[in-house]
């Protein structure tokens, strides 16, 4: 093997490494054989379709055995998807909960003034009531 080959090689060995899809079927055993059934299902399907005589129309219309085979491969595929893409985050339902609070605090203080006017006074304090009196007269004296 030359350098250049080798190191070729080299490159496509590691980027295949570093590649997560390629880690994860290496990895996750289920995935496998699912891409397995799939391929050997599809594969029954291929043979009974063309070696029967009848053509591949009539055998993916009629054929029951070539529909299962097909629908079975389209199965092992949609799980092998599943497999292969990135686990879902379960969502916290503390954060929904938060929003919720928050959506009703602010839709409390929109509909109550009696709220609105004890949130104003626990942040600016209470109002200060208080009498005007004038000390001057009306007649200017």
């Amino acid at each position: 093997m030359s350098k250049t080959t080798a190191a070729r090689a080299s490159d496509i060995f590691e980027t295949a490494r570093e590649n997560p899809y390629v880690q994860r079927l290496i990895e996750d055993e289920k995935l496998r054989d699912n891409l397995r059934e799939a391929f050997e299902s599809a594969k029954g399907a291929y043979g009974r379709a063309s070696g029967n005589g009848k053509g591949t129309v009539k055998a993916l219309t009629g054929d029951k055995k070539v529909q299962k085979d097909l629908r079975a491969a389209a199965d092992s595929l949609r799980d092998a998807s599943e497999r292969l893409k990135a686990p879902k985050k379960k969502k916290s339902k503390l954060g929904r909960f938060i929003l919720f609070v928050l959506v009703a605090a602010v839709i409390a203080l929109i509909l109550s003034e009696d709220a609105r006017k004890t949130v104003l006074d626990a942040l600016f304090g209470a109002e200060e009531e208080f009498e005007y009196t004038t000390t001057a007269s009306i007649n200017g004296s």
